[in-house]
């Protein structure tokens, strides 16, 4: 665990976000979510930016280990990968937990203190 954060592994989820705060890349995520595995051809038709920024993005993408690209004939083909998509869920569960608990000891505390002022209230 890092000090300033209290989460663990914020070093690894960085990157992860990083890719994931792109529209364009969403887009390409989401593709490959319904499409399954394509190629950069079938993925760059019908995108808003060129075939090579959609290449460029789907290696931002591999690099962060969100899809995995494998040689079929003289094409790419690019597959999602589930697995790191659930990573980052896990992630976000973490951050979710954290803020429960801090949420529920700062209602313990305000119940706490309300509680206190009505017995102090009581005794004027």
């Amino acid at each position: 665990m890092t000090p300033a954060s209290g989460i663990q592994g914020i070093e690894q989820a960085a990157p992860l976000f990083a890719a994931l705060g792109d529209p364009t890349r969403l887009e390409l995520l989401a593709r490959l979510s319904r499409g399954g595995p394509q190629s950069i051809s079938a993925l760059a038709d019908g995108a808003a930016v060129s075939r090579q920024a959609v290449t460029k993005h789907l290696r931002a993408l591999e690099d962060t280990g969100l899809a995995e690209s494998r040689r079929r004939g003289r094409e790419r083909i690019f597959e999602l990968r589930r697995e790191r998509l659930a990573e980052a869920h896990r992630y976000l569960d973490r951050i979710a937990l954290q803020w429960d608990l801090a949420l529920e000891r700062l209602r313990s505390h305000v119940e706490v203190a309300r509680d206190g002022e009505a017995v102090d209230t009581g005794r004027v």
